[in-house]
Order: C-alpha cells, then sequence, then structure tokens
C-alpha cells in the first residue's frame, strides 16, 4: 500500500469546483464512440456528439449510494470544512504490520482541529438492516485507521460516523456503535443538518462539532478570562466579555436530550438565515451589541474555579477576579442571543471583536426553559408546535413524574414525525416547519391525543400514581422502547389497509391524516388494549408486540373497512363539525365503526354518545316545545286577564317586551293587506316567546300575586337564587327551541329528558 493514499486530498478552488460535479445527479464521461452499444447495455446514454465522430459523451443517472454520498459529501463541504477526498476511493491502511489491510473511508473531511471520517450504505427502498459483521469488523480496526488519521492530521479529533440512507437498524447495531463510539447518521439526521446549514451557513458546523464531540476537550483554547462573579435571583452568575470564535466552540442552542440516542438537535428554526445575514453585515461594517448574551454553563456539578482579584472593594456584593471557563465541546447552552453569537462565525472579527456575556451555572432544565420562555415570549410568542418540542427537550428528566410523562408524549410525537421508518414520516409540523395538505398534522394534536390515553402512568401530587399506564416501564426511555415500535406498528397498518384515504391528508375531505384522524386512531388503540387487557388476553409489558399485534388488528379491521367505503356525505358531515366537540365526534365514530362489528368492544360512553347525536329525540322534543308554549302562555294570558281586564297586554307586558312583540305583529300586518290575506287574528301576543314569557311572569307585582305558585316546577322549589332561578326552566327552553332551528342538531337524552318533565308537569296544570 502506498504513503500516498491522502493525494487525492482537495481544498480552496478545487473542492469548491468540486462542489459542481458533486451537485449534479448524473455522471458523464467522454468514450469511444464505437464504444456506445456496450455502454448503454451498462446503463449508460449519449449526451453529446463532438466534432469529432470518433468521440461521444455518454451520461448515467447516479445510483441511490452515489447520490447519498455526494450528499454527505456537499454537506461538510458547505459547512466549510476546509479538506475533503475528492472520492470514495481512500483506503486507509489499519494494520501497521501489513499496510496491505485497508478500511474504505466513503467521504473524509477535515478542519483546522477535527477529522471526521463517514462510510455510507443506501437502499433505494426501505428496508431493515443487519449491519452487524461490518460494524463488528470495523470496530476492531479503528484503532488503526484512527492512529493513520492522526498521523495526517496531528492534534486533530476524529471521529467516526456510520450514515445509512433508507435504512433501519437493528437494535443490536446500534448498540455495537456505541460500544465503539460511532455516531449514527439516518436520514432525519441527515436532512436536519442539511436544513441546519441552509439557515445557517457555515456556522452549522459548530453545532455538528458540538454533537459529535459533546463534552471533550478543546486543545489549544485560552480558558481564562476576567470576569465580575455576583448573585440573581437566588443564583450565581458570572458576567464577562469573550471573543465570539471561543463561545461558538462551547456554545449549542437549544437540541435533544441525549435520552433521544442520536442527539440530534431539533431548534435550528429558533436562529433564522435572514436574521444571521443581517447581524454578519451590520458586524462587518462596524457594528456591535451592547446587550449581553445570556448562557447556562455546564460544570458537569463542579462548579467554576474562580481566582478573586487581590484587589477588593468594601461593600459590593460582587467579586472581581479570573473565570476558568470548561474547554469542552457543548459547555454553554445558549438562552438568549443565538444570532448575535453566530451571526459572527462568518464575519472578520469573530476573533478580535468581544461580546457581553451573563453566565449561570448548571441551571436545571426547568430553570433553562423558564427563562428561555420568558425572553422569547416578551419578544415574539413560541409557537404551541415548539413548545411542545421544548417539553420533551426539557422535562425529560424533570423531578416532577406528570412533566416526565408530557415530555415523553412530546417526544413519541416528534417521532412520529421524523422517524424514516413512521408511517407519518415528514407528515407532522415540527417546531416552525411550514405546513401543507400533507404535512398538516401538528406534535401538539398527537400529544394530546397521547395524554388522554392510559398508555401511560399518570401522577398526583408528591409523585403520588394515580393510575397506572398499560405500557409504562417505570422510566422514559424504557416506556418509549416498549411504546413506540408499537403505535408504529399499527399505524402501519393503517396506512396499509387504507392507502387512498392516508394519502388524501387534508385534500379531498380526508378524514384519517389530518389532526382529529390520527388523534381518534391513538385513542381508539387506547380503547382496544384496555379491553384486552381487562379480558386478560393481553399482556403489553410481558408479551411481544407482534403476537399483541396479530391480536389488536382483528378490532382495528372494521375501521379499516369503514375508511375504505365511508360515503362522500358522511365524510363531508365529519369535516363539517367544528369546535371542541369535533375530536370527540371522529373518536366516537372510529369506536362505533368497531363496535358495529365486534359486539365484545363497547367503551363507556359510546351508545349514548350516538344517542344524544343521533337526533334521536329531535322530533319528540320539536312535538313537545309547541304545546309547552301554547300551554304556558295560556297560562299566563288567563292570569293576566283575569287580573287586569281587557288591557291586560299592556299592562301586564314589560313595555320592551310589548314594543318588540307589537313591532313584529305590525308587520305581520302589513304584509297580510299588502297581499290581501287576513289580518284580524293577528296581535302582539302571537309574537311572545317562551323566554319573554320569563319577563313577564316576574314583570312588577305578576310573580307574587299571579305566578309564584303555579310557575315553579316542584323539582325547582328549593332552588337558592330566588324567583329568577326559579323560572331559569322558560329561558332554557327557549334556547333548546333556537337550537333546533339548525337541522345539524341533535338533541342529548338530558335535554330531552328536560323538555319532556316540563311537559308532563305544565300540562297537569288547570286553567280557567
Amino acid at each position: 500500500m502506498s504513503d500516498t493514499f491522502w493525494e487525492k486530498l482537495v481544498s480552496g478552488k478545487e473542492l469548491n469546483s468540486l462542489k459542481i460535479t458533486r451537485n449534479r445527479t448524473f455522471i458523464s464521461k467522454k468514450e469511444l464512440s464505437s464504444n456506445l452499444p456496450s455502454l448503454v447495455d451498462d446503463g449508460w446514454e449519449m449526451a453529446k456528439e463532438y466534432k469529432n465522430p470518433k468521440y461521444i459523451l455518454v451520461r448515467k443517472d447516479k445510483t441511490e449510494a452515489e447520490l447519498f454520498e455526494d450528499k454527505l459529501w456537499l454537506l461538510f463541504a458547505r459547512m466549510e470544512f476546509t479538506e475533503l477526498h475528492a472520492d470514495n476511493t481512500l483506503f486507509v491502511p489499519y494494520d501497521h504490520h501489513d499496510r496491505s489491510k485497508t478500511r474504505q473511508i466513503d467521504v473524509l473531511a477535515a478542519d483546522n482541529e477535527t477529522v471526521i471520517a463517514i462510510n455510507c450504505r443506501a437502499s433505494e427502498y426501505i428496508t431493515e438492516g443487519d449491519f452487524t459483521d461490518y460494524l463488528l469488523g470495523f470496530k476492531d480496526q479503528m484503532g488503526g485507521v484512527r492512529r493513520e488519521i492522526v498521523k495526517q492530521f496531528p492534534n486533530h479529533k476524529v471521529k467516526f460516523i456510520f450514515a445509512t440512507h433508507n435504512y433501519t437498524l437493528t437494535h443490536k447495531d446500534l448498540e455495537i456503535m456505541e460500544m465503539a463510539g460511532i455516531m449514527h447518521f439516518n436520514d432525519s439526521i441527515v436532512d436536519y443538518y442539511v436544513d441546519l446549514v441552509k439557515h445557517l451557513g457555515s456556522s452549522a458546523r459548530y453545532q455538528l462539532l458540538g454533537n459529535l464531540f459533546a463534552n471533550q476537550e478543546i486543545r489549544n483554547m485560552e480558558n481564562r478570562i476576567p470576569a465580575i462573579r455576583g448573585k440573581m435571583g437566588g443564583y450565581t452568575y458570572y458576567s464577562f466579555s469573550i471573543e465570539p470564535e471561543k463561545l461558538l466552540k462551547i456554545g449549542y442552542v437549544l437540541h435533544r436530550n441525549e435520552a433521544n440516542q442520536n442527539m440530534m438537535p431539533t431548534y435550528q428554526r429558533l436562529i433564522k438565515k435572514s436574521r444571521l445575514q443581517s447581524v454578519r453585515k451590520f458586524v462587518n461594517e462596524g457594528g456591535y451589541f451592547p446587550n449581553s448574551v445570556i448562557i447556562s454553563i455546564d460544570s458537569g456539578g463542579r462548579g467554576l474555579v474562580f481566582d478573586q482579584s487581590a484587589t477588593k472593594i468594601e461593600g459590593p456584593h460582587s467579586k472581581i477576579g479570573v473565570l476558568h471557563l470548561p474547554k469542552r465541546y457543548r459547555s454553554a447552552y445558549i438562552i438568549d442571543g443565538q444570532h448575535r453569537v453566530y451571526g459572527y462565525s462568518d464575519s472578520d472579527y469573530a476573533n478580535s471583536h468581544t461580546i457581553p456575556v451573563v453566565a449561570f451555572v448548571d441551571l436545571d432544565r426547568t430553570e433553562q426553559i423558564k427563562i428561555f420562555m420568558d425572553i422569547n415570549e416578551n419578544q415574539k410568542a413560541v409557537p404551541k408546535t415548539l413548545r411542545v418540542t421544548l417539553s420533551a427537550d426539557m422535562l425529560w428528566d424533570s423531578p416532577d413524574l406528570a412533566q416526565q410523562r408530557e415530555a415523553l408524549r412530546s417526544k413519541i410525537a416528534q417521532m412520529l414525525g421524523e422517524e424514516v421508518s413512521s408511517p407519518l414520516y415528514m407528515r407532522v409540523v415540527i417546531g416552525e416547519n411550514d405546513t401543507s395538505s400533507f404535512r398538516c398534522i401538528t406534535v401538539s394534536a398527537l400529544q394530546s391525543a397521547l395524554g388522554k390515553t392510559r398508555f401511560f402512568t399518570t401522577y398526583g401530587k408528591k409523585n403520588a400514581i394515580v393510575s397506572e399506564g398499560s405500557f409504562d416501564c417505570g422510566t422514559n426511555q424504557e416506556t418509549c422502547d416498549l411504546f413506540y415500535p408499537f403505535l408504529e406498528l399499527c399505524l402501519l397498518y393503517m396506512r396499509d389497509s387504507c392507502p387512498d384515504e392516508w394519502n388524501r391528508g387534508d385534500e379531498e375531505q380526508g378524514i384519517l391524516t389530518v389532526n382529529r384522524g390520527i388523534q381518534a386512531v391513538i385513542r381508539v388503540l387506547d380503547d382496544i388494549v384496555n379491553l384486552l387487557i381487562d379480558k386478560e388476553v393481553i399482556f403489553p409489558k410481558t408479551q411481544t408486540i407482534d403476537d399483541m399485534f396479530d391480536i389488536i388488528k382483528y378490532y382495528l379491521k372494521p375501521l379499516t373497512e369503514y375508511l375504505n367505503t365511508i360515503s362522500q356525505e358522511d365524510r363531508k358531515r365529519m369535516r363539517g363539525i367544528f369546535g371542541g366537540g369535533a375530536d370527540t365526534h371522529f373518536w366516537r365514530t372510529y369506536q362505533k365503526a368497531i363496535a358495529d362489528a365486534r359486539p365484545d368492544f363497547k367503551p363507556d360512553g359510546l351508545d349514548l354518545f350516538w344517542l344524544d347525536s343521533g337526533k334521536t329525540f329531535n322530533e319528540d322534543t320539536k312535538a313537545l316545545i309547541p304545546e309547552i308554549e301554547n300551554k304556558l302562555k295560556a297560562i299566563i294570558s288567563s292570569k293576566l286577564e283575569e287580573t287586569l281586564g281587557s288591557e291586560w297586554l299592556i299592562k301586564g307586558l314589560p313595555k320592551t317586551v310589548y314594543y318588540n312583540a307589537k313591532k313584529v305583529a305590525d308587520g305581520q300586518i302589513y304584509e297580510n293587506i299588502r297581499n290581501d290575506r287576513d289580518s284580524n287574528d293577528i296581535s302582539p301576543w302571537d309574537f311572545v316567546s317562551i323566554k319573554d314569557c320569563k319577563e313577564i311572569v316576574l314583570n312588577g307585582r305578576n310573580w307574587s300575586t299571579l305566578f309564584s305558585e303555579i310557575l315553579v316546577r316542584p323539582e325547582d322549589m328549593k332552588l337558592s337564587g330566588g324567583k329568577d332561578a326559579k323560572t331559569e326552566w322558560m329561558p332554557r327552553l327557549g334556547t333548546i327551541q333556537n337550537k333546533l332551528r339548525n337541522e345539524s342538531y341533535s338533541v342529548p337524552s338530558a335535554e330531552f329528558d328536560f323538555v319532556k318533565s316540563v311537559h308532563e308537569w305544565l300540562m297537569s296544570i288547570l286553567v280557567f
């Protein structure tokens, strides 16, 4: 093996030129015209004829593997790693006794402090990979490869990455990589960093390095700075000025918790590329920022070394001295001021300017998120989808177990949208992603649905258990590892069984892959699981997912059949329901689809809901209310006329009630005369409503002298609130009467029972 295998490293103009080739989706080459037939057999096609007919230019689309490798190469080039290997022919010796033994590196990128070595595997279709032998072999060879790289790049840190496209990895493969210190980049992580570069430009490199080398020492960094130590809000803080370049190396913006295993950051959307560019322009033109960046330094529980100055001033609570910052990647969380810090990343002044900083030490996650929310909400409201993602990051290790489970629900919601194996991959709005008819499900909707289930343990005060979760294993990570694959499998079944409905999204009156549809599926799954646990048919904490699912899909099948055959009229009706009741209606509809086919599936409240929602009592209620109205008005008019004589209508009615009724009556008389209809029998009394009756009954002395004993229902006699409460049944009836004018309204059983009881009581009153 030659020692010149590094000769294909490129930098500067050569690197920039190679970006053009790497960015193409095809490869091309000059060939003899006579070779065209055999080239066509190999997948090439002619792209160009030269003046010399002896030659032609041929080209061929890149394979999935080549495209993926180029994607990674371009990612590191755009992060402005200064040296990259030109192609994938880098074979690095790993055995110094036998240099013919080599390991291929697909992408190698280096800057002035680090080297990233990447191997890639790509599939055209999503599939489960088995890389155990490959990874074990590489694990044994890593030490030798690392030594060879460090010979070429002395004093550099080296990180190995295994990048996969369209592969899901086994737990065993992930364990091997974790033991070996190999990072796994799946499609979600790669796409994240591609997106991050679009937002941050080359500044994204600092976020990448912070994650790859988290808590590792940064060599040759001068970490001592003059500082003032003080107290604020019960916390010790340090105030100092620092070069942006140093803060960029140790700093990081909000990112996922290590419990997420892949350590992929989520919050680049808090940093806007347009703002970065304006900050950079402002700085390069001589501008500066007098306000402080706010950070929390993670000391690992050891605290920070602070050499107090010998010069002391009596009285002040603040102390002057020299602060020793941690010389570690990702040791300073930037709570506020991300744009100011990252705006310096490509600036001419990253090393020569200083920026003011207020640094807290070892703030717990709850306090960090509180400061973040306080600052950002005062400047601009934090979107609800971002709040959900924040809770997954910051509450994962909260001492409050209820908050932990909130974080778990948030994490599962995120995973559904970001895991390439998920049927909802790229269909969930996370952070500040743009919405579309295809990506229209929010993490907050998913989190809310999970919160209404019994999958996870619920906690009360002092972490007391209120109810045990069906999938809860005691810790967030164990519970997630058990529950998420189950949920994913169930949603995959729904997708594969209802492909047309699944692909509708929010278009064509879609009712499945929208917030309410997916929420209903999650809640119905909970209903099925609870039924089967009660019947002692499944045991989620001890049984395999496949065994459970074989039973569960028996109950899901009727739902898929319903979704595949739903009429356009029913689809339109479901989509036309708005307000808080719409979520419940979707859920109950899905429950009913199952219950109609599976008699043992009887969720609590289902029959009553459809009794209330199916217009079962509408016709009877419509018939009873006019009879009640006529009888009530007959009682009132009889009593008023008996007491006040022929002028009872004017003397007995409140002024506003009389004038409003007379106005309507006069309008009707006018219309009748114009149309040659009889108007002799029209009276303002005809236009007095049930709601008006209460005002008449309570007007003046009417209540005490005429109605206090006859127009109070027996069950209302002991009501507190006096005459107003005892006559509230009248406007309540009027409200039901008004609701019935809406054709879509369904009278609940409780309302019908009320109307029926009023009718029975009122009809028993004799009128003389």
